[in-house]
C-alpha cells in the first residue's frame, strides 16, 4: 500500500471529533474515541460519502523498533484470514516530524472494521450486573469459534504463531454474536528457545508489558533458562477465558481486585469454582485442564476443541431430549 492521498489534520497528538482522516483518497469523518490503552487509541470514524463507520486504531511509534512491531501488526492481520479473526481493511504510516510535541515520532493507523455491539467483557460486565449467566450452549459455542480463530494462529506456517493476550476484551462480537478476535499486537512466534538469562529477561519483559496479567500464563511470569515456550501459552489465556465467560471473570482477576498477588496466586496453581455453579462438570474438568501449572501438561488447540465439541454434542442431545 502507498501513501498517496494521505493527509491527516492533527492537533497536539490527538485526533479530535472534528476532524478528518484521508486514506489513499477515501476521506473519513473522526466522531469519537472508543477506547485507549498503554500502545494505542482506538476512533470511531465515518466514511464521508457512505456514512458507515469504521474503527481507526492509532498507534504512536517512539522509534524504529515500535514502528516495526506496528507494521508487523498490519502484516499480522493480512495473513491470519478467518472469519473469527478481525481484518485489517487500510493502514498507513505517517512522519509526525511537524508536530511540535511529537517530533521524533511516527504513527501507523490501521483501518478496522467497527462493531457496534462492543466486546465479549462489555457483554460480561452487563451481564454481571443483572446477574444472568450465558447458557451452557451458548458458552461453548462462542469458546470452540474463538479456538478455531486462535488455531489459525498456532497452525500457522512456517512458524507457529501465539495471540499472547487472549481475553475477553480482545474478542469482538459480530450483530449476530459471532466473536471475532482483534488486537494482534502482542502476536509473535509461539515457539521460543531460552538460551541464556538475557533472553529469558527480555521475554519476561515483553510479557509483562504485553500480556495482560490476569491472563499470562505462568511460564511468563518468570522465565527460566534452557527452557521453550509454545503455544501453550495462549491455551492458559483460554482456560481463563471460559471461566470468564461462566463466571464473568477470570479466576485471577478476583484476586487482582482484592489487591493481591496474581502471581503468587498464578504459581499456587490453585482453582476454585463457584459454590453454585450452574454448568457441567465437563466445564470445569475443560477449564482445569487448561489451568495447568506446567505447559507439557496442557493440551494443544485441536485437542482443546475436540473436548469442547465433545461437550457441545452432548449439551445438544440433552436438549433434544428434553
Amino acid at each position: 500500500m502507498n501513501s498517496l492521498g494521505w493527509s491527516i489534520l492533527f492537533k497536539m497528538g490527538c485526533i479530535c471529533s472534528r476532524e478528518t482522516v484521508t486514506i489513499n483518497n477515501v476521506k473519513y469523518h473522526v466522531r469519537e474515541m472508543i477506547d485507549g490503552g498503554g500502545f494505542s487509541t482506538i476512533y470511531l470514524v465515518e466514511h464521508f460519502e457512505t456514512k458507515k463507520k469504521y474503527a481507526l486504531k492509532k498507534i504512536i511509534c517512539h522509534g524504529l523498533e515500535d514502528q516495526k512491531t506496528a507494521l508487523q501488526e498490519v502484516e499480522y492481520h493480512n495473513l491470519l484470514k478467518h472469519p473469527n479473526i478481525l481484518p485489517c481493511l487500510d493502514h498507513i504510516l505517517t512522519d509526525k516530524g511537524a508536530d511540535p510535541v511529537l517530533h521524533s515520532v511516527t504513527v501507523v493507523y490501521m483501518l478496522l472494521p467497527f462493531y457496534r455491539n462492543g466486546t465479549v467483557d462489555k457483554d460480561l460486565k452487563i451481564r454481571e450486573k443483572i446477574d444472568q449467566h450465558m447458557s451452557p450452549m451458548d458458552v461453548m459455542n462462542l469458546f470452540i469459534q474463538v479456538c478455531e480463530s486462535i488455531k489459525v494462529f498456532h497452525n500457522f506456517r512456517p512458524t507457529p504463531l501465539a495471540h499472547r493476550d487472549i481475553k475477553p476484551s480482545n474478542i469482538l462480537l459480530a450483530p449476530d454474536n459471532t466473536p471475532v478476535v482483534m488486537d494482534l499486537g502482542s502476536t509473535a512466534p509461539a515457539i521460543v528457545f531460552i538460551k541464556n538469562s538475557s533472553e529469558a529477561q527480555k521475554l519476561q519483559d515483553y510479557a509483562s508489558t504485553r500480556c495482560t496479567i490476569t491472563y499470562r500464563a505462568p511460564e511468563l511470569f518468570n522465565v527460566e533458562v534452557n527452557s521453550t515456550i509454545d503455544q501453550r501459552t495462549d491455551i492458559w489465556s483460554l482456560g481463563c477465558l471460559l471461566y470468564a465467560l461462566c463466571f464473568y471473570k477470570s479466576p485471577f482477576d478476583y484476586i487482582h481486585e482484592k489487591g493481591d498477588s496474581v502471581a503468587l496466586a498464578v504459581v499456587s496453581g490453585r482453582i476454585t469454582f463457584p459454590e453454585n455453579s450452574s454448568y457441567p462438570e465437563s466445564f470445569h474438568n475443560l477449564i482445569l485442564s487448561m489451568l495447568k501449572l506446567n505447559p507439557e501438561e496442557r493440551p494443544f488447540i485441536d485437542e482443546v476443541k475436540t473436548k469442547a465439541n465433545a461437550i457441545l454434542t452432548e449439551l445438544e442431545s440433552s436438549y433434544v431430549t428434553c
